[in-house]
């Protein structure tokens, strides 16, 4: 794992971490590592599901780099870890349900050329030019959850229908959104960012089909555009 540094929000560290976690089980899985494959399968267990009520994963998803960080001079306040943990924890199993049996990787990088947001990936589900409701307000129902383990179990209903379809999604990115969700006033800034990705992706519609990018690659450094909002 990489080492932090006091320059990171709490934000950016939660999606670092996530970002180095998918670079190993991702690649593991699509070269039938059998490690990478267990692993995926026991994180599956986990989508929609508290990590409190996981005990299983404890040992799996290692948040060592977030207990040594320092941030302005200052390791993370509890509230901080176990709100970066719980972000962790629901991201990398919604994913591990995301890519089960498919060959091709459903963690993405964002790219401003090709939006890798939860609100373009919603917006992928629906008919070209035309807006289907019920997908809509299940992007909306999901922004409105009181509290994160409904939201992972609204979010659990829309990764599965993008799995469906193989529409991938920036998991790194969905980690960092998951945290700030958590804090005051962060579910709005959450919500704003859903909906600015949600209307990007009719500017890339009728780009044609994709070309694989290795800046797609989970294995890559996360990239500068990350969310930088510190919390």
């Amino acid at each position: 794992m990489t080492t932090t540094t006091s320059t990171d929000s709490v934000v950016d560290l939660t999606a670092r971490l996530t970002q180095e976690h998918l670079g190993r089980w991702q690649h593991g899985y699509l070269s039938d590592d059998a490690k990478a494959v267990g692993a995926l399968a026991r994180l599956r267990r986990g989508a929609g599901k508290p990590a409190v009520q996981l005990p299983d994963l404890w040992d799996l998803i290692d948040t060592q780099p977030l207990h040594t960080a320092r941030r302005n001079n200052r390791p993370l306040s509890e509230n901080e870890l176990a709100r970066a943990e719980d972000a962790l924890h629901t991201a990398l199993t919604l994913w591990a349900l995301h890519q089960q049996s498919r060959g091709t990787g459903m963690h993405q990088t964002h790219r401003r050329e090709r939006p890798r947001g939860l609100g373009a990936a919603v917006h992928r589900l629906m008919p070209a030019n035309d807006i289907d409701d019920s997908l809509r307000k299940r992007l909306v129902r999901a922004g409105n959850a009181p509290d994160l383990t409904t939201l992972a179990q609204r979010l659990r209903d829309i990764v599965t229908l993008l799995r469906r379809e193989d529409i991938p999604l920036d998991y790194a990115l969905l980690a960092g959104q998951l945290y700030q969700w958590q804090w005051p006033g962060g579910a709005d800034r959450v919500r704003i960012a859903w909906g600015r990705s949600f209307h990007a992706w009719q500017d890339h519609r009728d780009h044609g089909p994709e070309q694989h990018n290795p800046a797609d690659d989970p294995s890559a450094a996360l990239p500068a555009a990350t969310d930088k909002d510190t919390l």
